[in-house]
């Protein structure tokens, strides 16, 4: 075997051109493509020993997943080798252009049809989140989500949170339901008093403007409790 036969071949260009990202998506649609690939066309090249390709096996393995890139902050993007600023902002715009158009489809969006469907859409984010945060997701009249409002940080409480607020997102795009969802940075997702306190407060508001308010998610480090589910703050 020859020394140039024996060396690995990192430039996408020297593939076959049957088997480059770009001319893969012309013949056989985005769907055909992982991650990776996917990835490789937005960064359109690599670096010295990693090809877009591997680049972007690189970052999906560093971030734990498409959802991961998601979370990321910015600058840890842009401290990733062959990041810079630009190609930072290409995938975020990308990744969230794909969750925009999720949220857009009605026929794409997800149901909640339980406490269960809506903790795995925001586990493995809010499960890492660093302060607390509360979110309200909207659902329409066959309970697919709408949107999720991220509303308060750093202090979820009764006397923080405004009830009018809550309600602000749903009201004013017509939303039939909401559902409360909130993390415990301890890790430990048993609702507090304070916690039966505010979902009690809005539950009530939710019938007198019409709005159901669905359940309470508290979510903790790889589990969540569900209020309604534990008879708290729902009468």
């Amino acid at each position: 075997m020859s020394e140039n036969a024996s060396k690995p071949t990192y430039r996408i260009t020297d593939w076959h051109e049957a088997d480059r990202p770009r001319e893969r998506l012309a013949a056989l649609g985005a769907q055909a493509l992982s991650n990776a690939e996917l990835i490789a066309i937005l960064l359109r090249v690599g670096v010295p020993g990693e090809n877009a390709v591997q680049v972007g096996q690189r970052l999906l393995q560093t971030f734990g997943g498409i959802t991961g890139l998601h979370r990321a902050p910015f600058a840890d993007l842009t401290h990733q080798h062959g990041i810079g600023e630009a190609k930072a902002a290409q995938l975020k715009a990308a990744i969230e252009l794909g969750r925009r158009l999720t949220l857009e489809s009605p026929e794409e969006r997800p149901a909640i049809n339980s406490p269960a469907d809506a903790a795995a859409l925001v586990m493995y984010e809010m499960s890492a989140l660093e302060q607390e945060h509360l979110r309200v997701m909207l659902l329409d009249r066959r309970n697919r989500l709408m949107d999720i409002v991220d509303l308060y940080r750093g202090s979820v409480s009764s006397a923080q949170v405004r009830v009018a607020e809550v309600f602000r997102d749903a009201i004013r795009r017509n939303a039939s339901a909401i559902l409360l969802v909130h993390n415990h940075p301890s890790g430990d997702p048993t609702p507090s008093p304070d916690d039966v306190t505010l979902t009690r407060a809005i539950a009530q508001a939710g019938k007198m403007l019409d709005v159901e308010v669905l359940d309470h998610l508290v979510i903790g480090q790889g589990r969540w409790v569900s209020l309604k589910e534990r008879g708290l703050g729902f009468g």
